[in-house]
């Protein structure tokens, strides 16, 4: 079978398996889970083979006309390179785990179909991202992924929060996506045609008219996707939905989605400085706010949506200093640790098994109840905070080694001050990644909480899982670095004397200040105002998914911001001062938008609704009720006494009589 018959199939099986999923899940529930698990694994297979095939080959393009629209064509066209092939290897290696570890996470919920289904949906969406040559096709898997994101948060639509997040999810997408798809527009318009290798062409040969108004567009799709400052606040509240999902957003889909699309189109970025002193700032921004968020949230799941904030910020200032190579060599390093990540806090999740089940602050030791869970966290959390010799040192020392390079005023096309502003930005980033990295850790593990009810063994295929993904976090940078120069554009990617100095230590700074903190916190920790937790509905064995969602429901309700701003066993509490409460609030953004944008929207809403009710319904009224009263004016006119017409006759005949008489 041809290369490109190959790379087809990978879309084309978990599309088929969501298909067929959705149409016999329930009239054939023993088939539903083979159908999620077997297509997802076998489109994993495929796109290995495809990258080993592909391998550091020149790129492979196949295209196949789909229509004339009266300008630039749509094609549906195939583009395989070192980028391409390795993202997907990714997106199949993190969609089959989560597959696998979901069969057991969900194995009781009524609505597990239609959610495995779902999942297959969004893989194929990302792989037809991944591998679409045509910025029209791409545009397809990119709002696939943006409805399947909208359902798969709001799988718990029962309870509010998940109903929220999902709908934020959707809307915040979609804001960026209007300006995006005007981007996507006027970019086909300049260049003149959709095919990414003809934009890239007109890139190069400076045809393009409006770089940096089309930079600028299709940053604000980015920004919305990829939850970069300020479109980021729709993430964190997005881990209302199943724990798995969040792993696949998080490490290989959706949010991946937009630095990826960067990445392709980067010649367009490089043709306006603006639009890359634009990209770093709202990289910076991203990094250091985000860091600083997770330092004060008390939910593991939110820490962990904040760390992929940050994290993308990071990828975000590789591309600003235009180093595509870091920022893909990121992208694939962070998709493993931190699905890993998210598929652990699932098992932690469930081991605490309480209604404030994701609140660190209140799982206690849960150390000796999952030891795969912490030592694979622990390795993650390493990497997480760059810690050598794992994946996400030589990743992130990567782009800051890209950042120290443009600094200097070495990278064409790129400002000095564009790259001192993401190197800073990431140094100053590595000490926040490391202290809530170090800070999660030691609540979720080594916490003095109350201890929950023990829910026994956990599921071996979610311990499974949680070990299949420490491999790659453990072996893939220090092999990849040397590797992937070769399947990307040749740039070096191994850390520098300078940066590697810098990132360690800085890091190692955060770790250490962490622990003194939480040392010293633990030391005056007061009781906690809050009964003693209990299980979801009293039962110790309660399946993950239904405590989990009983979770999402009632935690903000029940314990407020007691342990995220003012619990003084918080380590996060103590780093951060006066600046905590603000931190766990995500420094009031969604306040400042529903003030900005919520509220007068709302305000003119009432307005049309007034105007539509009071003024424009009175004159509809009006002009039907005139009518109506003249009609029964004549109608009672009407008596049917013929002495009574006779008179009225006369009467008229007398009136005329008299007015012909005057006039005359």
């Amino acid at each position: 079978m041809t290369l490109t018959a190959l790379a087809a199939l990978v879309p084309l099986l978990p599309f088929l398996g969501a298909v067929t999923g959705l149409l016999l899940g329930r009239r054939a529930p023993g088939f539903v889970r083979p159908l999620a698990v077997l297509p997802t694994a076998t489109a994993f297979v495929l796109a290995a083979v495809v990258a080993a095939r592909q391998g550091t080959g020149a790129p492979t393009d196949a295209v196949h006309k789909l229509t004339d629209t009266g300008s630039a064509p749509v094609y549906l066209a195939l583009h395989l390179d070192g980028f391409a092939v390795l993202i997907a290897v990714l997106v199949g290696l993190v969609a089959t785990c989560v597959q696998l570890y979901s069969t057991a996470y969900l194995r009781d919920d009524p609505r597990y179909p239609s959610y495995a289904a779902l999942v297959s949906l969004f893989t194929a969406a990302m792989f037809l991202v991944v591998y679409s040559g045509d910025l029209m096709v791409l545009l397809v898997g990119w709002e696939i992924m943006g409805i399947c994101s909208y359902f798969l948060v709001g799988h718990y639509w029962e309870t509010e929060a998940a109903r929220t997040a999902s709908i934020k999810a959707f809307l915040v997408t979609k804001l960026g996506d209007v300006p995006f798809l005007i981007g996507v527009f006027a970019l086909a318009a300049d260049a003149g045609t959709f095919r990414i290798s003809g934009i890239l062409s007109a890139a190069a040969d400076g045809r393009l008219g409006h770089p940096t108004v089309i930079a600028l567009l299709l940053l604000a799709g980015v920004a919305g996707k990829s939850a970069q400052f300020p479109l980021h606040t729709w993430l964190p509240d997005a881990m209302a939905g199943p724990t798995p999902v969040s792993a696949l957003i998080h490490a290989a889909t959706m949010v991946a989605a937009g630095i990826y699309l960067v990445a392709r189109l980067l010649p367009v970025f490089t043709a306006s400085a603006a639009a890359l002193a634009v990209l770093a700032v709202m990289a910076a921004v991203t990094m250091i706010g985000s860091g600083l968020a997770a330092l004060a949230q008390d939910d593991i799941k939110r820490v962990l949506a904040y760390s992929t904030i940050g994290q993308l910020g990071y990828m975000a200032g590789a591309l600003a200093v235009a180093d595509r190579d870091a920022a893909v060599f990121h992208l694939l390093s962070h998709g493993a640790f931190k699905a890993l990540l998210f598929l652990g806090a699932g098992v932690v999740i469930h081991a605490a098994g309480t209604n404030s089940l994701t609140a660190m602050s209140r799982m206690g030791s849960l150390a000796k109840r999952v030891p795969d869970a912490m030592w694979t966290m622990g390795i993650a959390l390493a990497a997480l905070a760059a810690l050598p010799p794992l994946s996400g040192f030589f990743s992130k020392e990567s782009v800051l080694r890209a950042a120290e390079h443009a600094s200097a005023g070495h990278t064409a096309h790129v400002p000095s001050a564009v790259g001192w502003t993401v190197f800073v930005a990431g140094l100053t980033a590595a000490v926040l990644t490391a202290g809530y990295a170090t800070r999660l850790f030691l609540l979720a593990f080594r916490g003095s909480g109350p201890e929950a009810p023990d829910h026994g063994r956990q599921p071996v295929v979610m311990t499974s899982v949680l070990w299949v993904l420490a491999v790659p976090t453990i072996a893939f940078g220090g092999l990849a670095y040397r590797e992937l120069p070769d399947w990307f554009g040749g740039a070096p990617l191994g850390p520098t004397l300078i940066t590697s100095v810098l990132g360690t230590g800085l890091a190692l700074v955060g770790v250490l200040i962490t622990y003194g903190a939480w040392k010293a916190a633990t030391a005056t920790r007061l009781a906690v105002p809050v009964g003693a937790v209990v299980t979801a509905d009293g039962d110790p064995g309660a399946e993950p998914a239904l405590v989990e969602a009983e979770a999402t429901a009632t935690h903000e309700a029940i314990y407020g911001d007691i342990a995220s701003a003012d619990d003084p066993g918080d380590p996060g509490r103590l780093l951060l001062g006066r600046l905590h409460r603000h931190a766990a609030h995500g420094f009031h953004l969604d306040a400042l938008y529903t003030a900005l944008f919520v509220r007068p929207v709302l305000a003119a809403a009432q307005l049309v609704r007034f105007l539509d009710r009071e003024v424009i319904e009175t004159y509809v009224r009006g002009a039907g009720g005139t009518p109506r009263l003249l009609g029964a004016a004549v109608r009672k006119a009407q008596t049917g006494n013929v002495q009574t017409y006779l008179s009225a006759l006369l009467a008229g005949a007398v009136v005329l009589a008299v007015l012909v008489a005057v006039g005359g």
